[in-house]
């Protein structure tokens, strides 16, 4: 399968989707469903699945991507843990670590992006 820079736009905006999702739990306008931080049904996750690991699967940054993503869902599922608990201030400034990630995954995508759609 030939993958185009669509391929990784769909990816950033799966990113997007998951920031958003996880920012309206924190302030209250949506309940946290479990599937929210589970790697297997994390639209990004599945998209690396299906989409990279097949053919690149034994790149680093393949790893270092899912990497990132887990640790990402570690930290979304503590904030809101931290928000069940009462503390809203403190699990809605935890979303500065969701940004960092955010941008980390947006690093990794870049590099991935260059190695995959380079001419060969």
């Amino acid at each position: 399968m030939d993958l185009t820079s669509l391929d990784f736009q769909q990816a950033r905006i799966k990113q997007v989707l998951f920031k958003s999702r996880l920012r309206s739990v924190l302030y209250g306008v949506r309940e946290a469903e479990p599937t929210l931080f589970s790697l297997r049904d994390n639209p990004l996750a599945q998209w690396l699945d299906a989409t990279i690991k097949p053919t690149y699967g034994l790149l680093p940054e393949t790893r270092e991507l899912e990497r990132a993503i887990s640790q990402m869902l570690e930290v979304g599922q503590a904030l809101v843990r931290q928000y069940q608990r009462g503390q809203l201030e403190e699990a809605r400034a935890g979303l500065e670590q969701i940004d960092d990630f955010a941008l980390r995954i947006e690093q990794i995508l870049q590099k991935l992006e260059q190695q995959v759609l380079r001419p060969h």
